[in-house]
């Protein structure tokens, strides 16, 4: 897994092509403000989270984040587990977040 603090998850994000952003919090969390972009995919539901992270391209570089990092951290742990190669979590997630948010 790879943890990058926000100027490094913006700029390889950038770097590549069909990059896929996914915020890892409850649809709560999610309502309040998310990265323009970003899929939801809430951790807090596991049957739900693993069917959608199987049916997840593994060719695919995939952005997570959540409120702090941890979740997101366990996420990408998980996606690694699937045979998913580029997984990378927001350090500080959205906490840390200083650019625009969708509310």
């Amino acid at each position: 897994m790879n943890n990058l603090d926000q100027k490094e998850w913006v700029s390889l994000m950038d770097e590549t092509a069909d990059a896929i952003i996914l915020d890892v919090r409850t649809e709560e969390e999610y309502e309040s403000g998310y990265i323009k972009g970003a899929q939801l995919i809430d951790i807090r539901q596991p049957q739900e989270f693993m069917d959608a992270i199987q049916a997840l391209d593994k060719d695919k570089s995939y952005f997570v984040y959540c409120r702090s990092g941890a979740r997101s951290g366990q996420a990408c742990q998980l996606l690694g587990q699937l045979g998913i190669a580029s997984a990378y979590n927001l350090d500080g997630g959205i906490m840390a977040w200083t650019g625009d948010v969708v509310t």
